[in-house]
């Protein structure tokens, strides 16, 4: 299956029994990771990988979703503060295109806000730099997962 969209309501139909889904944020040097649980009600950081050559990067996802029994892939999308795309929506279409070939139905989901959130979140919780350095991009996967399991699940 090589379903990559934007739209909840297509990604939902083609996984009816729900499943394991994992969440990503796409940085330019990091790849965040989030998994929620298989009917779809919260979602948890779970791993950041930092990135290279893409071909390893595939391998490593490809690995541990297999290893996560994931039945699908939330992959976040950079958009402008208006609602239009940019280079880093691009960038993620490509990263969401170049994944499609493992076989799995791809939903790309806005992530406006979602590393603000994060960071304001641990800025709060006097998180040290390197504290958050660690944490902020497995944790912005899990707002973005959370976010696109909450519309699923919503119907919306």
């Amino acid at each position: 299956m090589k379903l990559v969209t934007t739209d909840r309501v297509a990604f939902r139909d083609v996984l009816p029994q729900g499943g394991r889904l994992i969440g990503m944020d796409v940085g330019t040097k990091t790849i965040g990771l989030a998994l929620c649980d298989a009917q779809w009600s919260i979602a948890s950081p779970a791993h950041t990988i930092t990135r290279g050559k893409f071909t390893k990067d595939k391998i490593a996802l490809a690995t541990f979703i297999t290893q996560q029994q994931v039945k699908g892939i939330v992959v976040g999308l950079p958009l402008n503060l208006d609602g239009t795309g940019s280079p880093r929506s691009q960038s993620s279409r490509a990263f969401a295109q170049n994944l499609a070939d493992l076989g799995y139905p791809i939903l790309l989901w806005d992530e406006r806000w979602s590393t603000q959130a994060v960071t304001r979140t641990l800025l709060e919780a006097d998180a040290s730099r390197a504290r958050r350095d660690v944490l902020v991009d497995k944790l912005a996967a899990s707002y973005i997962l959370q976010g696109a399991i909450d519309g699923l699940v919503a119907g919306i």
